[in-house]
């Protein structure tokens, strides 16, 4: 079972494009985002001629193609960096990526001390063709995935051309990974991120010497103009956690980047106050550039937000890839966790600006919390030794079909990460065509985005409700959010959908709906 055959589904779920994660050939250490070669397919998902095919098929159901590029780093298996292993220090082959020569006697020491964002350090020792140690590469996440050094021409030449061959085929754009982490300080200066660094206020944050450096946005501006040297609509979309938003919104200035998702709204937990200042900061910041905000709940990185938002805020920390799994304390409420996730899902698809869904959450997915460490991939759990559980939750294959083997995903039982028995009651068929399942709320929600034209609609707050009740209105649909604890009265209006029961004129603790 592959993509192609599932698009008729998709199409009716009412998506406009389809970003796929990476599909590059590539040894898999961290889920394809350690690519060996990115002008070709991993043959375990297909070869070019499939991607042909994947390609004017999404046409025909007026699907748009995203492509998610891997610039920051590479596979250690890349044919670059095994030229760059074998070639002296100071080599051109060398400068393709970030290495250095270490600290202390006879270089034992990394040459600073930042930290790979999955654990551990971010620099990794090699050792010379004649078995001596040698100098150091750096690798802001795994070991495998060596950074590319940007500020070498050669590096931005190659990944145009990478560019330019998948912009041949005639894919649509590129989600860009990492986009905020291409240009690192010059010097590489020593640089942590502790406690004190994530409570202080975004604006008042050292500036970090790996992450959202201004070197970035010439890449882009170069990216910006060849994509728009092709006919039709073209996208490139930008992950990039940077805070405060003013400065987020510099990836999607005029000649750069069209979106980028915004990671604060993602991660605000269930605290009114807090999403009515996100909202407003987001539709400020990014206005002011004249782009669109880019919403979004969950994704392949986060804890699915279906369980994260019935987590005890208390017991997240900063780290966004901590996870949860077995030993989490408390357990998350699985039907809370719906209830919020539905009425949360009902808000930002009422916003004004894009909005992408991860596969799954239109079924009501829940995190995978039960995986056992010996089938954990994630290379977090491994680099904390456990300590994090990583993202191997959020990406466990979702279910189908109730009563097929792996849950319809595949022809047999065997898949990547185990499927938990509970997603049997998620799956797709069980959920087609009955009244509330969480997947006709999506259609329904959907259908009704593109009606009214919210994504190009205007917003403004409603006035004369307590805060724990988020109202506003965009193109003549007002909405209503109810994040207390107990129910509300809705206000006179047709109820256009709603994400729980309403039909006794109230609006229940954790749900929301669209009025006219």
């Amino acid at each position: 079972v592959g993509i192609t055959d599932k698009l008729d589904s998709l199409a009716s779920l009412g998506i406009d494009a389809i970003w796929f994660s990476p599909f590059f050939k590539s040894p898999q250490k961290d889920a394809g985002y350690d690519v060996s070669d990115y002008k070709d397919i991993d043959p375990l998902f297909g070869n070019l001629v499939d991607f042909d095919n994947l390609v004017s098929a999404c046409r025909k159901f007026g699907i748009k193609v995203i492509v998610d590029l891997v610039p920051n780093h590479s596979s250690v298996q890349h044919e670059l960096f095994q030229a760059a292993l074998k070639a002296p220090e100071g080599s051109p082959e060398r400068g393709m990526y970030i290495f250095r020569d270490g600290k202390g006697k006879n270089g034992d020491l990394p040459p600073n001390n930042w930290p790979s964002v999955f654990g551990g350090n971010a620099w990794t020792r090699i050792t010379n063709p004649d078995g001596t140690p040698g100098q150091w590469y750096l690798h802001l996440f795994d070991s495998s995935q060596p950074d590319f050094d940007w500020t070498n021409r050669w590096v931005r030449d190659r990944f145009i051309e990478v560019l330019t061959f998948w912009l041949d085929k005639g894919i649509d754009g590129f989600r860009v990974d990492v986009a905020h982490g291409l240009a690192k300080k010059a010097g590489l200066p020593d640089f942590i991120r502790d406690d004190a660094y994530w409570q202080a206020k975004p604006e008042d944050r050292a500036e970090n010497p790996y992450f959202g450096n201004d070197g970035v946005h010439e890449i882009y501006r170069e990216w910006r103009a060849l994509l728009n040297s092709y006919a039709g609509d073209r996208v490139l979309c930008a992950e990039a956690f940077v805070e405060p938003l003013t400065k987020m919104a510099q990836w999607v200035r005029p000649d750069e980047m069209m979106q980028a998702f915004i990671f604060p709204y993602l991660v605000t937990r269930w605290v009114p106050e807090k999403l009515r200042t996100v909202i407003d900061d987001s539709l400020e910041a990014f206005h002011a550039v004249g782009a669109p905000s880019t919403w979004v709940l969950s994704n392949h990185d986060q804890v699915r937000h279906a369980t994260r938002l019935a987590l005890d805020p208390s017991t997240m920390t900063a780290d966004r890839i901590t996870g949860v799994g077995p030993r989490t304390e408390p357990k998350p409420d699985r039907a809370e966790g719906l209830r919020r996730a539905r009425g949360a899902s009902t808000l930002m698809l009422a916003l004004p600006g894009s909005a992408y869904l991860y596969q799954g959450e239109e079924l009501g997915l829940p995190e995978a919390v039960d995986i056992p460490d010996a089938d954990r991939q994630d290379p977090t759990f491994r680099r904390t030794n456990g300590e994090a559980y990583g993202r191997d939750g959020c990406r466990v294959p979702i279910p189908w079909e109730a009563d097929k083997p792996a849950y319809g995903f595949g022809p047999s039982a065997d898949t990547w990460l185990p499927q938990p028995a509970e997603y049997r009651e998620y799956s797709r068929d069980l959920q087609e065509g009955t009244d509330g399942s969480t997947l006709e709320l999506y259609r329904s929600l959907l259908r009704l985005r593109r009606d009214f034209g919210l994504g190009t609609g205007t917003f403004e707050w409603l006035a004369g409700f307590p805060v724990e009740v988020l109202a506003m209105s965009n193109n003549g649909i007002r909405v209503y959010f109810n994040m207390s604890d107990a129910p509300i009265t809705l206000p006179e209006g047709e109820v256009l959908v709603a994400s729980a029961d309403v039909s006794n004129g109230v609006l229940p603790a954790s749900a929301a709906a669209w009025l006219r």
